[in-house]
């Protein structure tokens, strides 16, 4: 799913102020740094879930039994190998 330039500054604007109004974390640095960190952070988690979305479309893709994209097989297998996919990447 990709996201526009605002909505990640908006969600990235409403962690910060989250993360003060609850005194999660004492901000001892340019609150200027932090958001360009949690937006960094944003923006690699989507590019990861695109990637990943490619690779198990692929996957799916070369069944020999074609699966018809949405019934409850495909969806249960993508969410199978996107899982899997996810854990591969994060070691």
């Amino acid at each position: 799913m990709m996201f526009s330039e605002d909505k990640v500054s908006h969600i990235t604007h409403l962690l910060l102020e989250g993360i003060k109004k609850d005194k999660l974390a004492r901000l001892l640095v340019d609150e200027i740094k932090i958001l360009r960190e949690i937006k960094g952070i944003i923006n690699s988690e989507i590019k990861l879930d695109a990637e990943i979305d490619v690779i198990v479309r692929r996957k799916l893709d070369s069944y020999a039994k074609k699966i018809i994209e949405s019934s409850s097989e495909w969806n249960v297998l993508y969410q199978k190998f996107f899982k899997e996919e996810l854990k591969n990447k994060r070691r």
